[in-house]
């Protein structure tokens, strides 16, 4: 009797440990972000991402910071239907308020053989913003954002080069 009463314990344990596991799955998602951009008249136009970092609650808070393939991107590389895995990450199955890019200060374009610096105001203290409202579901989801090279290029009137992004979501 005691071995009985042991082995439906045990079974019981099981099926809730077995449950709250699956309800837990279904409160997630796996999110990507991916990267693409539209040709664009220049030889490179590199972009120094450090990190992406999503909300959910769209403002100050609730911000995740994704695994992100830090690295300077040539976004001239990802056109024509080529996009690059950015950053994943395991997140809530939520509604997605906001991506937001993190870059560094190696940022540049280059005509022809010369190389410039790209200025981004704001860049790299507050990120590139993507504002969205995408309900994510309990599976994989891919979001694959087209940085717009060609929108996004100014060059000044003294010669420099800003770029004042041009980003949507695919």
């Amino acid at each position: 009797m005691k071995k009985i009463l042991v082995f439906a314990s045990l079974v019981a344990v099981l099926a809730f440990w077995a449950c709250s596991k699956e309800s837990d799955s279904r409160n997630q998602s796996q999110l990507s972000i991916r990267l693409t951009d539209n040709p664009f008249n220049a030889s490179a136009v590199n972009v120094d991402i450090l990190k992406v970092r999503v909300n959910f609650r769209g403002d100050d808070t609730g911000w995740v910071d994704l695994e992100t393939k830090a690295g300077i991107y040539n976004l001239l590389k990802l056109q024509n239907g080529v996009d690059t895995l950015l950053a994943q990450g395991t997140v809530p199955a939520d509604t997605l308020k906001e991506i937001r890019f993190v870059l560094g200060n190696r940022n540049s374009i280059k005509i022809g053989a010369d190389s410039f610096p790209l200025t981004i105001p704001s860049g790299q203290e507050s990120g590139l913003k993507i504002k969205l409202s995408k309900k994510l579901n309990a599976t994989l989801e891919n979001v694959v954002v087209d940085f717009d090279a060609a929108l996004s290029i100014h060059q000044t009137g003294n010669g420099k080069y800003m770029l004042k992004p041009v980003l949507k979501i695919k």
